[in-house]
């Protein structure tokens, strides 16, 4: 069963910055509506989109701020923050917050909202590249392969009523994160493409998966890497 474009409506986290940004963009011009959530002000004017101002790492404010968010068709986690540090050096409230914006929030979203998704709904969560495991990066990359866990198994549940659910993990990405003081310790690599991945880039592969046409891809992580796996 398909949706119908003027009822195409999605939520998307992180909206107010790189990768969420970029995917709220790209679903706007493609006629969807879109409820961004992010704790930064919004960057987006279309008269399609809403913002909600709310702090993901605060797990228990997310069911009452859903309850003013109707009719969603689609649900792209994307805010997330790096912090790193090698063994020995581990900051436990660092890997905690970490846990509670990529892994705990994912849940209690969808938690929240796949009884409520219609047939041929889609959630969509932003991984990353790092979740194979990464010097300097492990409590980051164990949030990042919990995703991989969460969306096969809710595939698994999911599959029947039509609705998907996959992973996007990028590689190093031309984003605000990428200049992160937090994370000068374990500089980015460049791809053997010689360049960063583009947020637009993302988005385009978002916008896939959320369409009708991705309808049989389920429970995948997909990478856009620039040869950075090969």
């Amino acid at each position: 069963m398909s949706i119908a474009p003027a009822m195409r409506h999605a939520l998307v986290t992180g909206s107010s910055s790189g990768i969420g940004a970029a995917i709220a963009a790209r679903l706007l011009v493609g006629g969807w509506r879109v409820s961004g959530i992010d704790r930064a002000p919004p960057v987006l004017t279309d008269v399609g989109f809403s913002h909600f101002g709310l702090d993901l790492i605060g797990v228990s404010q997310i069911t009452t701020a859903l309850d003013g968010i109707a009719d969603v068709t689609a649900l792209v986690h994307a805010a997330g923050v790096m912090r790193t540090a090698s063994l020995g050096a581990l900051d436990a409230a660092a890997g905690e917050a970490m846990w509670r914006l990529h892994v705990g929030a994912a849940a209690a979203l969808a938690d929240h909202l796949a009884p409520r998704l219609p047939a041929g709904g889609r959630i969509l969560l932003i991984g990353s590249r790092t979740a194979a495991g990464a010097a300097g990066r492990s409590q980051y990359a164990a949030t990042k392969s919990a995703l991989v866990g969460l969306a096969r198994s809710w595939a698994l549940e999911l599959a029947r009523r039509g609705i998907t659910v996959n992973v996007i993990a990028p590689a190093a990405t031309e984003t605000p994160m990428l200049q992160d003081p937090a994370r000068a310790g374990t500089a980015p690599r460049l791809p053997p493409i010689g360049r960063f991945i583009r947020p637009e880039e993302v988005a385009a592969l978002a916008a896939f998966l959320l369409s009708e046409e991705a309808g049989a891809i389920t429970g995948q992580q997909i990478l856009i890497c620039g040869g950075a796996s090969l």
